[in-house]
């Protein structure tokens, strides 16, 4: 920002908490969960989810272990009042689970809500009016805090009349005063308060406050400060359950998360990869695994985190960033070759040391680089060199890694889709499957019509430690010649050569490989992405195969060179 704009914002206070504790506390036991991926997360996708969509993802998170799911908002519109019906009529809900449904304070949206429970055996109703002072002037047009207090007390009135209508539901009440973190704290606690009066919660039946930080606007210290100073000062704490709703408009929904519930919070709402409005929701998945790798149970089951995913990008319809912790494509592969081999000694040290122990014994996980083992929630480590990485989608790549062995970057998914798509167009119909392998080997893989690789030979730690001298003999529009260069391993040193023949008007991008499993193809497979010099043209994918897994990067450089030069 230019500094005459920074003058418009201005500094949250601090919270006046002189004797805080939580600095001094450790998480030592998970919260209660609550998924709101079929409200917080539903309702910011462009497409909503359909019914069929959020029951396929209502069974996940059960599976996943959430004792209470948000369920959506029944009254707001028809899709999520029948699929609210769905889960009761086809008998989904475990007896073990509460949902819970959202719902202004308004007295027909609380009247639908509850023709929608009919038959749910526990639920959570949760209500909700906007409480600070910029909501008040703007939203609500100067109400006073009377006024907005009212509507919370009239609100949980109407609920507890309600009650009787389910005789055989357990009904818990929620009261989220929304925007509580920008909210003057003595109010929030004087609504909040006047809302428990009207419920009258005891230690067997409590009621649930849901301290949302609607918009993150400060460090997550201060909503910790405020967390412990609500809890310091509500009346029958032993009879109320203070939840957490964090936003990731700073990016620090985790933290705030973390320190609220040392400072005293019992409950945390949030969704699966952070799904949500603007920057999202907490993510739920990054807080209990944290808490895993802290050697704290969670009561949630991520060991198949990749299922987990695919469900979730198949409903929402969303990505999962490459750098999200934990789910990220990028999380556990290694970038630099010192970090490669840390690892690489770690996991043999690890193995040892469990052969050593035997089967009775834990061996504590301490792996450099790896906060925990990648194979614990189904995933693994890869050595693998990438240099720039973006996210993308193909409609081949499933059938070439399910049928042929062949997992292609992310970002190459786009360049394949189209050269493939374009020949069934042209064709007037649909290409099989070996059509789509041969289509691929004949547009990607071990491309030589310019430029080809005929010999080389590596020479390393020559001119210094991991230093690679490569010698090749190429062939450029049918005339052979030998060139040399020198790189920290053989693409780079390859390339180098090139460069050095006046051969390199690129730059690598981007570079993965594989063994190839599946297909017919033996050996490996590799990938590389070049860059022209000309900004007008997009970076260019090459795949080389080889039993060798040198030889097949150097081929993918090639193949990606050729299909640069032939436009």
């Amino acid at each position: 920002m230019k500094p005459e704009s920074i003058q418009k914002y201005r500094p949250f206070p601090a919270v006046d908490l002189p004797d805080r504790q939580w600095p001094n506390r450790t998480i030592s036991e998970a919260p209660i969960w609550c998924s709101v991926d079929l409200r917080d997360g539903n309702q910011s996708l462009p497409i909503p989810m359909s019914v069929e969509e959020k029951l396929e993802m209502f069974d996940l998170l059960v599976r996943i272990g959430f004792k209470q799911i948000e369920v959506g908002f029944p009254s707001a519109a028809e899709t999520e009042f029948n699929f609210l019906r769905a889960l009761v009529d086809q008998n989904r809900i475990p007896k073990d689970v509460t949902i819970q449904v959202l719902v202004q304070t308004r007295d027909h949206l609380i009247r639908r809500t509850f023709e929608s429970l009919e038959g749910v055996k526990n639920a959570v109703v949760h209500i909700y009016n906007s409480t600070s002072p910029l909501q008040r002037r703007i939203t609500f047009s100067d109400s006073s805090k009377e006024t907005i207090k009212q509507i919370a007390i009239d609100g949980a009135t109407l609920v507890k009349e309600m009650v009787p209508t389910l005789p055989e539901s357990n009904i818990t009440l929620q009261y989220s005063p929304e925007s509580f973190s920008d909210t003057e704290l003595d109010y929030a606690l004087e609504v909040c308060e006047a809302v428990s009066e009207v419920w009258g919660p005891t230690p067997e039946n409590k009621i649930i406050l849901n301290l949302p930080a609607t918009v993150e606007w400060f460090t997550p210290n201060i909503h910790a400060d405020q967390i412990e100073w609500f809890c310091n000062n509500i009346k029958n704490r032993e009879s109320t359950i203070i939840s957490l709703h964090t936003h990731n408009d700073r990016g620090t929904g985790t933290a705030a998360t973390e320190l609220s519930l040392l400072a005293g919070a019992d409950r945390v709402e949030g969704t699966l990869f952070g799904n949500g409005e603007r920057t999202g929701n907490l993510d739920i998945v990054t807080v209990a695994l944290n808490m895993n790798s802290q050697g704290i149970g969670t009561g949630l089951d991520f060991s198949d985190l990749s299922t987990v995913r695919n469900v979730y990008e198949k409903t929402m319809r969303m990505i999962v960033p490459d750098r999200q912790p934990y789910a990220g494509e990028l999380v556990f592969t290694a970038f630099s070759g010192s970090h490669q081999d840390a690892i690489k000694k770690g996991l043999d040290r690890r193995k040892k040391e469990l052969k050593a122990a035997g089967e009775s014994e834990i061996v504590k996980w301490g792996v450099p680089y790896l906060t925990i083992d990648p194979r614990d929630i189904g995933r693994s480590y890869e050595a693998i060199i990438r240099i720039n990485s973006q996210s993308g989608k193909g409609g081949v790549a499933y059938i070439l890694e399910s049928e042929h062995g062949f997992d292609l970057p992310k970002t190459m998914h786009p360049q394949a889709g189209e050269k493939i798509y374009s020949v069934a167009d042209e064709l007037g119909r649909e290409v099989s499957n070996e059509e789509i392998r041969e289509l691929f080997l004949e547009n990607f893989v071990n491309i030589s019509n310019h430029l080809e690789l005929l010999d080389y030979e590596l020479r390393h730690n020559v001119g210094g430690p991991g230093e690679v001298r490569c010698e090749a003999k190429i062939s450029v529009d049918g005339a052979e010649k030998t060139i040399e260069g020198g790189g920290n391993g053989p693409i780079n040193a390859f390339v180098h050569a090139l460069q050095n023949a006046e051969l390199k008007h690129f730059a690598v991008t981007d570079y993965r490989s594989h063994a190839i499993t599946g297909g017919s193809d033996a050996g490996a497979a590799a990938y590389v992405q070049i860059k022209s010099n000309d900004d007008d043209i997009d970076a260019i994918w090459g795949c080389g195969v080889d039993p060798s897994i040198e030889m097949a990067g150097l081929k993918a450089l090639v193949s990606a060179w050729n299909i640069l030069h032939q436009g």
